[in-house]
């Protein structure tokens, strides 16, 4: 099992932008076949260090990983990503 996680600063973190942000993430659960788990959320803290908001998903494999990076629901999720982020920084491990 392999776990993928990304961090999301926006350009503009105000709420509406952040829960528009964490819906399109979220709209991709069932839509990817790899995709074993989906959890998104938005901080709550909200501190100088935090980031926005939290993307952590879970496939079987690194084919799958491989597999979910290239699936179209995932390319268009990452051209809206790219045009709100200010930075987004990921891991990725085995469990």
């Amino acid at each position: 099992m392999i776990k993928h996680i990304v961090f999301f600063k926006l350009k503009e973190p105000t709420t509406d932008n952040i829960e528009r942000t964490v819906q399109v993430l979220r709209d991709m659960q069932g839509k990817i076949p790899q995709l074993r788990s989906l959890e998104v959320g938005s901080d709550i803290i909200r501190s100088e260090r935090s980031y926005d908001l939290a993307l952590i998903s879970e496939v079987d494999s690194l084919e799958d990983l491989q597999a979910y990076n290239v699936h179209p629901v995932h390319q268009e999720v990452i051209r809206y990503i790219n045009e709100v982020k200010e930075v987004s920084i990921s891991v990725d491990f085995e469990v």
